[in-house]
């Protein structure tokens, strides 16, 4: 099972610039996407379907254009749950998971911190995350979270560790929080299979940083680790460029 999560940064957007010929190519099993900023209306579903994607699940935030996540999936799940119960998440859109039957597929976009009251939003999406999920787990051990996580995890994830330390998306208190998240039960599957520095998964836009490689990996697919045995591989896809993300692989037997 090959599933993969990319935050599109507007699907409209990067169908415009390619995805769907794209998703054709990558010929994922399952794909997860976040910040789609779009209705079901709004999405050419037709050509998505043509693509090999029948099932399509589209949780939109209530605020038009903004957030939403998505899963597109070659086979039907045996359930899809939109949104996690807890208001204060799910009015932005930020959570969908797809049951099939030997795994749970879940998309998530967690909250950036870009301003005070922002990133005390952010701790309190993931306080109450960390709940909802421990709950779930006891219920479906056979876990994959993927999604945009806007955490680097350690500083091999980020391209200058030293200068952003204050910033949110690497602050101590995030990053702890992710990697007690990951210790509560989870394998972040790239890591798993790959060591090494330099691997990112979001460039900003200014001053040429994706060009020049400058970027952070805040996009993962954590896989339960229940399931630790049957990972085969997991890969960042940095060729793809319909977004200032890019898509993160993984594989399941």
């Amino acid at each position: 099972m090959k599933i993969i999560s990319y935050n599109v940064n507007g699907i409209r957007a990067a169908i415009t610039k390619g995805f769907i010929e794209w998703l054709q190519q990558a010929n994922p099993d399952v794909i997860c996407l976040q910040e789609i900023k779009a209705t079901e209306e709004q999405i050419p579903v037709e050509d998505i379907t043509a693509a090999g994607y029948p099932y399509q699940y589209y949780y939109p935030a209530t605020k038009k254009g903004y957030s939403g996540v998505a899963i597109l999936s070659k086979t039907k799940p045996n359930n899809v749950v939109y949104g996690t119960g807890i208001q204060h998440m799910d009015f932005e859109g930020r959570n969908l998971r797809a049951d099939f039957d030997d795994c749970s597929v879940m998309s998530l976009y967690l909250p950036s911190g870009t301003n005070i009251e922002r990133l005390d939003h952010k701790f309190m999406f993931m306080d109450d995350f960390q709940t909802y999920i421990n709950e779930l787990k006891l219920m479906i051990p056979n876990l994959i979270i993927c999604g945009d996580y806007n955490i680097c995890h350690e500083a091999i994830d980020i391209h200058d560790p030293v200068r952003n330390k204050t910033v949110s998306g690497f602050l101590p208190a995030e990053r702890a929080w992710l990697d007690a998240f990951m210790k509560s039960g989870f394998i972040d599957s790239f890591r798993h299979f790959n060591k090494e520095p330099h691997h990112y998964s979001w460039w900003s836009y200014r001053a040429g940083a994706r060009g020049n490689n400058k970027g952070w990996r805040i996009d993962y697919n954590l896989v339960s680790n229940v399931m630790e045995h049957r990972l085969k591989r997991a890969v960042i896809l940095p060729d793809a460029v319909h977004s200032d993300h890019c898509p993160v692989l993984v594989e399941i037997e």
